[in-house]
């Protein structure tokens, strides 16, 4: 085994049982020959041996490496997906959390983990991404990206956010609401589903439009062409709001702002350590209610 394989390590190390994931992680890669490279920051409590790197973060700290490893929850598979994105290099989850949609495996799959990393036994898949654009009086105020969404939201509890939504340059509808969620497939099983709208399986190339306690009539869920562009205009005698980026990233929306999605141009990759259906990883993820199913028959 070459001693110039290294994987770059993302963790979540708040909890005393990851912090034991994470050393038992390090400690299975490093016996077989798999160099560790770790941020500064997260390597605080961890106990740690010789042969992990340590590098300050910031632009090319995954220079080198093979595959992200992401341990953690949604929080920390999001930022892992930060770097995949900037590197180009798949990013592999382990779930430490509780949901953990992007995750490939479990806390009881560590060691399978390592095997399948040491042999280099992976898919990858790419995800796609959205790029964001908020304008002021047709200046660019700010430029962003999600994985997941980027949602609208009304700055304070006290009044709602008055929006005008809009597809493809054509206006859709405006109300007053706690905010508009514009989601990937990939986000459809976040902030995107819990406002109510669609599940959309990951393969299916497609932008969504999800109102929140929207007090209007009409302001259902939009589900439109990967290549529309999707816009959100917070109407100028309203409150301003705030852009919020897979929940990490956030930016000030004055009074007329107004949000543009599209399509993004980089996408993430992803490992994929399973073939199972999108179909199973929804029920088992959500624990929905399967009891009873007697499956395909033998004459359809």
């Amino acid at each position: 085994m070459s001693d110039r394989r290294t994987v770059f390590l993302i963790a979540h190390t708040g909890r005393e049982a990851a912090l034991r994931s994470v050393e038992g992680l390090v400690d299975g890669l490093l016996r077989a020959g798999i160099r560790i490279r770790l941020l500064e920051a997260e390597a605080v409590g961890l106990d740690l041996p010789d042969g992990v790197e340590l590098v300050p973060g910031g632009h090319g700290a995954a220079d080198g490496c093979e595959l992200i490893l992401v341990a953690g929850g949604d929080g920390t598979l999001l930022r892992g997906a930060e770097l995949a994105r900037e590197s180009g290099l798949p990013m592999l989850g382990i779930n430490l959390g509780r949901v953990g949609f992007l995750a490939e495996a479990e806390r009881d799959d560590l060691a399978t983990v390592v095997e399948r990393v040491v042999a280099a036994d992976y898919e990858v898949e790419e995800r796609m991404t959205i790029d964001v654009l908020v304008r002021t009086n047709g200046d660019v105020l700010h430029e962003d990206w999600a994985l997941n969404e980027a949602s609208v939201e009304k700055a304070s509890r006290e009044r709602l956010l008055e929006v005008v939504t809009e597809v493809d340059g054509r206006p859709v509808s405006n109300f007053g609401c706690d905010g508009v969620v514009l989601s990937t497939p990939t986000g459809s099983t976040a902030y995107a589903f819990s406002g109510g709208g669609p599940v959309v399986w990951p393969e299916v190339e497609a932008l969504l439009m999800v109102p929140i306690s929207a007090h209007a009539l009409f302001a259902r869920p939009l589900v439109t062409s990967p290549d529309s562009v999707l816009a959100v205009e917070v109407q100028p005698k309203t409150q301003h709001g705030v852009l919020w980026c897979d929940g990490r990233r956030s930016a000030e929306l004055p009074a007329g702002a107004r949000v543009e999605v599209r399509r993004g141009k980089t996408p993430v990759r992803l490992a994929r350590l399973h073939r199972a259906p999108f179909t199973d990883r929804l029920v088992a993820k959500f624990a929905l209610p399967v009891t009873g199913w007697r499956g395909r028959s033998d004459n359809c």
